[in-house]
């Protein structure tokens, strides 16, 4: 059995890793609350350039933007991978970058090739040890996702469909579904189609100006960064969810620790204490 020096510094120790842990849940609820905001607030955008993108992509026959035309045939694939750019967020980056791995490696093996956009730290890291082709990637977006700093290398993937790069743009990101869950999910951005672009509710009918080429082009590539906000909002929620949860984790188990420590410890000192009086009675009655 360990000195009841040692047990000390133990606890001790624990105790230090209970404070931090604790300190950073608080941390974590506080921006998650901020996250959780940001997200429900780019939603009602979201919704309204969908309704818009599908009135004007069924308006215009005679006009089909490359966005909205599916390929006969799928040879190249562009992924966008959507991760945290620190951990300590339990499972989060593990459960996508699984999901991404599994669908490249079954994609790889229908002889597809893949181009890889990296948005966040860890899944830069990851896809660089996997020896993906990273033809662009985004870190350090902090808190507040900014659009700025994720247009060029959304561009890139958006301007590689456009030149026919790839035949495909799917998107892989953390979907929040409340505090205590979150999913990992897999959607295709590219050809929009399905539900991802929507029916329309009416028939509307367009006055294009200058033409329909310049509205279609400005209005699908906003739709197209308008979804991909949208899911780094959402991931950004995810993230400071799975934080406070881990933490909280954390600093449940470091109290746990600390109690059988402490207990560990009263016996060893108790076990002493009996010791040292047991040889002073030996010692008297010697005597």
């Amino acid at each position: 059995m360990p000195g009841s020096k040692e047990i000390r510094t133990k606890i001790k120790s624990v105790q230090n890793t209970r404070k931090i842990t604790k300190a950073m849940e608080m941390v974590a609820a506080s921006k998650m609350r901020r996250a959780q905001d940001r997200m429900r607030t780019a939603r009602p955008y979201a919704e309204k350039i969908r309704n818009v993108a599908a009135h004007i992509g069924h308006a215009n026959p005679e006009y089909r933007h490359p966005f909205l035309v599916s390929r006969d045939t799928v040879k190249r694939i562009g992924i966008i991978v959507i991760t945290t750019d620190k951990g300590l967020c339990g499972g989060l980056n593990t459960n996508i970058l699984r999901l991404a791995m599994n669908k490249m490696k079954e994609w790889e093996s229908q002889g597809e090739e893949i181009e890889v956009c990296a948005i966040g730290n860890k899944g830069l890291g990851f896809m660089q040890r996997l020896g993906a082709n990273i033809v662009s990637n985004v870190v350090g977006l902090g808190d507040r996702p900014q659009m700025e700093k994720m247009i060029g290398a959304v561009k890139v993937m958006l301007d590689g469909y456009t030149n026919d790069r790839f035949d495909r743009l799917m998107i892989f990101n953390t979907r929040f579904i409340n505090t205590m869950k979150q999913e990992p999910t897999m959607e295709q951005l590219l050809p929009l189609s399905g539900e991802a672009i929507g029916a329309p509710t009416g028939n509307w009918d367009y006055i294009y100006e200058p033409d329909a080429k310049v509205v279609l082009d400005q209005v699908l590539t906003r739709y197209v960064e308008s979804l991909i906000y949208q899911a780094v909002a959402e991931n950004m929620a995810s993230e400071q969810s799975a934080r406070m949860v881990a933490m909280k984790a954390a600093s449940d188990n470091a109290a746990t620790v600390i109690d059988e420590l402490t207990l560990i410890y009263n016996k060893s000192r108790q076990a002493s204490i009996t010791k040292e009086l047991s040889e002073i009675v030996a010692g008297a009655a010697a005597v």
